[in-house]
């Protein structure tokens, strides 16, 4: 109890640069692992983004999908299956498209084989000229979500900020893809959605820091406070309204995908759900660990910080975070108590 009431105070000791240092290579052996299973195995892009067919055939204890795909290898298809568990269990069968009499040739021998009527089964399709259209758009909308975010992150605070929000955002990307990659989940416009939320949740965490740290930054002027030790502290401040802000959002997603998944069989929710969950932790966790990092490895190649890094490594700088936070609250409190010019008027 007596560490969470330390952290809620914001007076935590947790050295992040240093930390970051080392689970930056926890984050090198992930995008590693994601970057072989994309080469080796790629994505499980879903039927709106390559086209094809979709049925939705009837669960059954005799049914298999040994069966259906023995069904659809005698049409020379390859089939990906998928079951969808709900008040009604599902096959979900995807194959690729065909003309008009295979289609019909492909769904009365699923029916035979499902033991159902034809009219038993939900039949979608999707030509890949469409498919191509949303993968355009989807990659058209996050080069805008770049560019947009830059521009307002290095208006609103400056340039090194928005390059490590963007290398943050770009660590989730691709850490997420690598693990959609790996366990070859569905890749639907449902999950590049969610995608584009959670960079905005991912964006807003690290901001947060950001501003903690501008704040510091003004407050250290006229102090010989680091900038590891700026920035040390600031995540120290900030580190329960992450987590916080963490659980709070994981939490409806968790009842998002338990509902939509396990009781009501919803595929699209279940698929957003899933992307948002990642994108939550990975979200949080480059906010942490590559955000503020990155934008403390440029800001110690300015001059006066690099000074001050050498200020500390004779001594004579407060380089530690207790000694940084004793600096800054004796600036603020000397900047509080600072006389305020007054103003002139007219002498009457």
């Amino acid at each position: 109890m007596n560490v969470l009431r330390t952290f809620y105070r914001g007076e935590g000791q947790v050295d992040f640069v240093a930390l970051s240092r080392k689970v930056i290579l926890a984050s090198a052996a992930l995008i590693a692992i994601g970057f072989i299973a994309l080469l080796a195995r790629g994505l499980n892009l879903g039927i709106e983004f390559e086209g094809g067919v979709v049925w939705e055939i009837p669960a059954s204890e005799s049914l298999t999908e040994d069966d259906i795909r023995g069904v659809l290898s005698e049409f020379g298809q390859d089939a990906r299956i998928q079951t969808v568990t709900g008040s009604t269990d599902i096959f979900r069968v995807r194959a690729e498209s065909t003309d008009l009499d295979a289609q019909q040739g492909m769904s009365q021998a699923l029916a035979a084989v499902a033991g159902v009527s034809v009219n038993d089964l939900s039949l979608t399709e999707v030509g890949p000229s469409w498919g191509e259209r949303v993968t355009g758009e989807a990659r058209n909308a996050l080069i805008w979500f770049f560019i947009i975010i830059a521009l307002y992150i290095a208006l609103r605070f400056e340039w090194k900020m928005a390059i490590a929000a963007l290398v943050a955002v770009a660590h989730d990307i691709i850490l997420s893809v690598g693990f959609y990659a790996l366990f070859q989940l569905d890749v639907t416009p449902a999950t590049v959605i969610a995608f584009l939320t959670i960079m905005g949740y991912s964006l807003y965490d690290t901001l947060v820091v950001f501003d903690r740290v501008r704040e510091n930054t003004k407050a250290a002027e006229k102090t010989r406070t680091t900038y590891n030790a700026l920035t040390n502290v600031s995540m120290n401040q900030v580190i329960m309204r992450s987590i916080n802000t963490t659980i709070t959002s994981a939490l409806p997603v968790l009842s998002m995908l338990f509902i939509g998944s396990f009781l009501l069989g919803a595929v699209a929710l279940q698929e957003f759900a899933v992307a948002l969950l990642v994108g939550i932790f990975f979200g949080t966790y480059s906010s942490i660990f590559i955000a503020a990092p990155v934008l403390v490895w440029m800001k110690n190649r300015e001059p006066e910080w690099a000074r001050r890094d050498d200020f500390a490594a004779r001594g004579d700088a407060a380089g530690s975070i207790a000694e940084a936070r004793q600096s800054l609250m004796a600036s603020r409190y000397t900047r509080s108590q600072a006389p305020r010019p007054r103003k002139k008027g007219r002498v009457r």
